[in-house]
């Protein structure tokens, strides 16, 4: 099953990239898009890596509905399920931090005029709405149960707002990157062309806590790196000498499968 994310969430600052708990508020107006982030203090804000249980759910409904099935805004699942899915352990460790991701995702509320019919109107609503353990008459574990919000449910299913992601996202371990690659493929998507942004519009969508200079030095460092899956970055300037963030699509994945071919031939003696 393609991994496949919901396109708002990829545009928008919706989850703390932080892997330190973050209970300031994110607090976001550019144009009619409103968006207000707020947690709690015991649990926190859910991050973009909470978000992955999302990304397994939208890929799950799509999933369905391509081959015919009956979707719901209610699903249910085992732990082992989600967590191969987003390609992280089984340990009783990860079901521990997989429950706490739940617990972060229902308790974390949102407020946005995305998808509202005028820019005055806010839908409010939490990641998850409920979420529970289920088990047996003999307490044996049987998996869990959760329920998404409408907001969340419309537009994956009823708008068909998702793309398609590479699975390697989920061997990002930075969360800007995470966010970086996202926003990404969501912009980008696979115009051969790419595109381009100013990096004080990247600061202010990413709604991370960090000054703007250190963002600059971190984004450029990701840039040195080049860690995000089927895009090439470069740091440029445009004609006022503000500094431009572009990308545009590659292809290492191709190249590096035909590496493989080729060693395979090289190594069964056949000519190459």
């Amino acid at each position: 099953m393609a991994p496949r994310d919901a396109q708002d969430l990829m545009s928008w600052p919706f989850f703390s990239l932080a892997k330190t708990r973050r209970t300031k508020p994110i607090d976001f107006r550019m144009g009619s898009t409103a968006i207000r982030v707020e947690a709690t203090a015991e649990h926190g804000m859910a991050t973009i890596w909470d978000a992955d249980i999302l990304i397994w759910a939208a890929s799950q409904i799509i999933d369905a509905r391509d081959h015919g099935l009956r979707t719901s805004r209610h699903m249910a699942a085992t732990p082992h399920e989600i967590l191969t899915f987003v390609g992280r352990g089984t340990s009783a460790r990860e079901y521990h931090l997989l429950k706490s991701a739940l617990d972060r995702l229902q308790l974390t509320t949102i407020a946005t005029t995305i998808r509202q019919t005028s820019e005055r109107r806010m839908h409010r609503f939490s990641w998850i709405n409920e979420w529970k353990e289920r088990a047996d008459e003999k307490e044996r574990p049987l998996g869990i149960e959760l329920v998404l919000p409408d907001w969340f449910y419309a537009g994956v299913m009823v708008d068909a707002f998702v793309l398609t992601i590479d699975r390697a996202y989920f061997d990002l371990t930075g969360g800007l990157e995470r966010w970086l690659y996202r926003l990404v493929r969501k912009h980008g998507g696979r115009q051969h062309h790419g595109w381009s942004f100013h990096l004080r519009h990247l600061h202010a969508k990413s709604g991370c806590l960090s000054a703007y200079k250190r963002f600059a030095f971190d984004l450029r460092e990701i840039v040195g790196r080049q860690p995000l899956p089927g895009y090439r970055l470069t740091i440029g300037q445009d004609r006022a000498g503000e500094p431009l963030l572009s990308f545009r699509p590659c292809h290492a994945p191709q190249l590096s499968r035909l590496a493989e071919r080729l060693a395979r031939k090289g190594a069964a003696g056949e000519k190459l």
